[in-house]
């Protein structure tokens, strides 16, 4: 599935690559989240996903699915702008590594094609979130999503960093201060199971 609805909101799927292997994620035990099959079997062209977004109304229209979509960085520039010329409200989904992933200045070239960025937290140290992401770049990878929001930020892009629910107190006030320090949002989710 390339484009799908939940909760009024218009999902774009782009890959299946993802440079993190989290313990948590649904991808590693289905093909399918909600109704959708979300597995691609092929990459969609930028010309595919707008004849699908035009068969489909929402609130907002984000750029999320089974892999990491930053990978397909100028299909999400491209299909991002065509969305905003058209008037709508975009955001994106990331693990923030985009910066290892595609090159530097990533957060500049996001700009006119997104409105907000969230970025997935997940934890309050980089062992910790090694241990439970296990990023393809070990411990960089952290430090590398704290570096992108920082950036996102200073681009002007309204930021969101995210954690789940189940962190506890301690945890959920450390990431409140990263947040705090960034400029960011601190945005807390329901652990999806």
């Amino acid at each position: 599935m390339i484009v799908y609805e939940i909760d009024g909101n218009v999902y774009i799927n782009l890959t299946n690559r993802c440079s993190n292997a989290c313990v948590f994620c649904v991808r590693t035990t289905s093909t399918e989240y909600e109704q959708y099959d979300l597995w691609l079997k092929k990459e969609p062209t930028v010309a595919e996903v707008e004849e699908e977004l035009k068969k489909h109304e929402g609130k907002e229209y984000v750029f999320c699915g089974y892999g990491e979509p930053l990978y397909r960085l100028d299909a999400v520039i491209e299909i991002g702008k065509w969305l905003k010329s058209r008037g709508k409200k975009v955001r994106i989904n990331t693990n923030g590594q985009a910066d290892l992933i595609v090159g530097p200045n990533v957060a500049e070239r996001l700009v006119g094609a997104v409105d907000t960025v969230s970025i997935s937290l997940n934890e309050v140290s980089p062992e910790a979130y090694q241990k439970i992401c296990v990023c393809r770049y070990g411990q960089e990878g952290y430090f590398s999503m704290l570096r992108f929001a920082e950036d996102c930020v200073k681009a002007g892009l309204k930021t969101k960093l995210s954690i789940v629910d189940i962190l506890g107190p301690e945890k959920t006030a450390a990431a409140q201060k990263i947040a705090d320090e960034i400029g960011a949002e601190l945005r807390i989710r329901a652990l999806i199971e």
